[in-house]
């Protein structure tokens, strides 16, 4: 047995209860309505606000003098508050990944946030916010060397080193490609009908109140907001591949994302219907143990905002290698399956590829999804009852996070033959020595029969 060394614990940056106070501070000013203002005066009011802030960055510097971390053999340990002390340790083998995080106020102080993200986890584990730019990024591969999530040997990594050259991007956005594919979005598209709608009703009206102001407004706001939110988070998205996808985008607060390509669950490839006339298309990455983003699916995140066949192709070969985004081939449902899709049924098709499980659907909007073997969890055979009449039913090959691949609508025999595939195909790429008996579809249904053999009804 190693005996570990514990080092002493190191402090976050000094000005963290700045950073930290400066977000509370415009929450409580929010807080305080206009009504406020008027009732106590500009003075008032503004000797109210300074006294708050005081007392908030005074509670937030004694937080971070109780605030400490420290990396003993494979844990990283965290200790946290005054009244109510807090002591965490993070097994390092749990983790997943570590972001690191710039938002606008630590950009200008040269200050990132770095976020955990570790198995099982809801959110991200234990931010520590603020550290220098240089000692977060040293920490992060410190870090990710330990759990064993790249293949360096240095995890002893000194801050005050000059950074390693970075390898030359995978793939980069360009910016005006991306301004352009919001504006070619339903909530861009329409806008220009919406605004003759509300100029024609006011010529009609010949009067315009402040209630029916605000409301236009703010709907308004809310139809351009997802499409300037994507804006602003996919701003210089550039990707770069060693060992790892390391990711980098964002205006008003830049994040750097380490993926290892073996926690990849799946790749979905969307063509929406607006961007066909240019060619583009984007992909979205499935990582397990990825925390949420607002608006987004669980676990989900951006592999490439908008870019063309070329480009993607590299990138699907980059986070999954051996696959080749040309030569995926799927075969369609069978033709009674027009009961169900009259008009969409050439779209839907499912594949056994070498690598991955291939599915694909959607009319309007296409999508094909990308299954790894190595990550599928479960399969699932489902029927529901116009499927039961038809004969049909739907194979769901599960991944620990993000979305299930399907073959949609086969027909049962095909459906229990495709089963049986996948969850061989899937203990092959896991190594597992004993194989064991795949689905077969029974003659009978016997007492003793198991769940996984009998397709779910719904």
């Amino acid at each position: 047995m190693t005996d570990h060394v514990e080092e002493p614990r190191q402090r976050l940056h000094p000005l963290s209860p700045l950073l930290k106070g400066a977000k509370s501070i415009a929450v409580i000013i929010a807080a305080l309505s206009w009504q406020t203002l008027g009732s106590v005066g500009l003075t008032d009011f503004a000797l109210l606000v300074a006294g708050l802030a005081v007392a908030v960055v005074v509670v937030s510097a004694i937080g971070w003098w109780f605030t400490g971390y420290h990396v003993v053999g494979r844990e990283l340990r965290i200790t946290e508050g005054l009244l109510w002390r807090r002591n965490r340790a993070i097994p390092l083998d749990r983790l997943q990944a570590v972001e690191l995080r710039r938002p606008l106020l630590a950009q200008l102080t040269g200050l990132a946030e770095l976020r955990l993200e570790v198995v099982g986890g809801s959110k991200s584990e234990a931010p520590l916010a603020y550290l220098t730019v240089q000692n977060a990024s040293a920490l992060r591969e410190r870090l990710l060397a330990l759990s064993g999530r790249t293949r360096s040997a240095a995890v002893d990594v000194d801050p005050d080193s000059p950074p390693a050259a970075a390898p030359p991007p995978l793939y980069q956005v360009r910016n005006q490609d991306l301004l352009v594919s919001q504006l070619l979005t339903p909530q861009a598209f329409l806008l220009p009908l919406g605004v003759a709608w509300v100029i024609t009703q006011f010529a009609m009206e010949g009067s315009w109140t402040f209630i029916g102001i605000a409301s236009t407004v703010t709907a308004m706001a809310g139809v351009l907001l997802q499409p300037i939110r994507r804006v602003l988070r996919d701003w210089n998205f550039r990707l770069v591949r060693d060992e790892r996808l390391v990711l980098q985008y964002g205006l008003t607060e830049t994040r750097s994302q380490v993926v290892p390509p073996h926690r990849v669950q799946a790749v979905r490839i969307t063509w929406p219907l607006l961007w066909r006339a240019k060619r583009w298309l984007h992909l979205n990455v499935d990582v397990a143990g990825l925390a949420p983003q607002s608006g987004e699916d669980n676990g989900s995140d951006s592999l490439m905002p908008v870019g063309d066949p070329a480009a993607a192709r590299a990138l699907v070969e980059a986070a999954l290698p051996g696959v080749d985004l040309t030569v995926l081939a799927t075969s369609p449902p069978p033709a009674r399956t027009w009961w169900l899709h009259p008009f969409g049924l050439r779209f839907y098709g499912a594949g056994l590829a070498p690598e991955v499980f291939v599915s694909r659907a959607g009319r309007i909007t296409r999508e094909m999804t990308l299954v790894p073997y190595a990550r599928i969890q479960s399969v699932r055979i489902v029927q529901g009852p116009l499927q039961r009449r038809l004969g049909l039913a739907t194979v769901y090959a599960d991944t620990a996070g993000g979305r299930a691949g399907e073959a949609r609508d086969r027909d049962l025999t095909e459906a229990y033959a495709i089963a049986g595939e996948l969850a061989l195909r899937s203990r092959h790429a896991r190594g597992a020595v004993a194989v064991g008996r795949a689905f077969e579809r029974p003659a009978a249904e016997p007492a003793d029969q198991t769940f996984w053999q009998r397709p779910e009804r719904t």
